[in-house]
């Protein structure tokens, strides 16, 4: 989606009410959707975050039914999301799927050279997940792994694959999948989900893969990110801020990060360019390829050391 149109705007303002305008309109991903609106006069709200999707598309349904769904559990255990002004989820009033939240502060540039503080802060963000109990429900379904509406195994089979990769996935159809209660999560943690005001985060976006699921699912996520943005030492940052914020030692660590790496792709250029619109423009497929590898064998020998 190019941008908004005329349509959606006047629907978000109408959403914030009063005699308000959109007065500018700033793609927030790669110069695109989610849309940054700002209104005049703003006097009651001066900027909202504006996300549209087709509603001919029943997967833009799914993700926009899951993502409302996420932030209205979000609020109500008062984690640091956006709040709720609006929705349209049949595309009945807007023209489009749409969803209309506030403006969380900080932002969500990655650092070339992450503080502890940081990366602790980023486990404790999951720690934060993980103390909401969530039984799974329609909009909100079981999550096994991050990313779970992307088939991994089907697209590394297309594409191909590694030896490692090829190791790692055999490894895990040979186990059960951890059991204990399920807890919200977010389902695609990693730091351009993220706000940040210094090593502060500030709120999390983009709750379109949350669910219900273990707590390893979002502290593996987050610590292959860390491995991915800034070497394997990051990882261990992590854990340490979410074992601070929780209390206790992570259960079943080297398997939540294996199935972690195996939601990647044998090539890593896939995700390059949203890492080079985060600031990043450092990292190659060859650099995350190498770190993903290093954070997977780490994982698959610490799995073997457990058993």
């Amino acid at each position: 989606m190019s941008e908004p149109s005329e349509e959606a705007l006047r629907w978000a303002a109408g959403a914030v009410r009063g005699d308000v305008r959109v007065a500018a309109v700033t793609g927030l991903r790669e110069g695109a959707n989610p849309w940054l609106v700002r209104f005049e006069p703003a006097g009651r709200l001066e900027a909202a975050v504006l996300r549209l999707g087709d509603p001919a598309d029943p997967d833009h349904r799914q993700r926009f039914g899951t993502e409302v769904a996420a932030l209205r559990v979000a609020g109500d255990h008062r984690l640091p999301a956006a709040r709720l002004i609006a929705t349209d989820l049949d595309g009945a009033e807007a023209g489009a799927l749409a969803v209309l939240t506030t403006v969380l502060p900080g932002d969500s540039r990655i650092p070339r050279v992450a503080a502890a503080g940081r990366l602790r802060g980023l486990g404790a963000a999951a720690a934060a997940l993980q103390s909401v109990p969530l039984a799974p429900r329609d909009a909100l379904p079981l999550r096994t792994r991050s990313i779970a509406d992307v088939d991994f195994a089907a697209r590394r089979r297309e594409k191909g694959t590694t030896v490692l990769l090829t190791a790692a996935e055999e490894r895990l159809d040979r186990l059960p999948v951890p059991g204990g209660p399920t807890v919200f999560v977010h389902g695609d943690l990693w730091h351009g989900n993220t706000l940040w005001s210094g090593d502060r985060c500030t709120g999390l976006v983009d709750w379109d893969c949350a669910g219900a699921g273990s707590p390893g699912i979002d502290l593996g996520g987050a610590r292959l990110d860390a491995a991915l943005m800034f070497g394997l030492p990051a990882a261990e940052q992590v854990l340490a801020g979410w074992q601070r914020a929780t209390g206790r030692p992570a259960d079943h660590l080297a398997y939540w990060d294996v199935v972690a790496a195996t939601c990647t792709l044998a090539d890593m250029a896939f995700c390059v360019p949203v890492m080079h619109d985060q600031g990043r423009p450092d990292l190659d497929a060859d650099v995350l390829g190498e770190r993903r590898d290093a954070f997977l064998s780490s994982a698959l020998a610490r799995l073997d050391a457990d058993e």
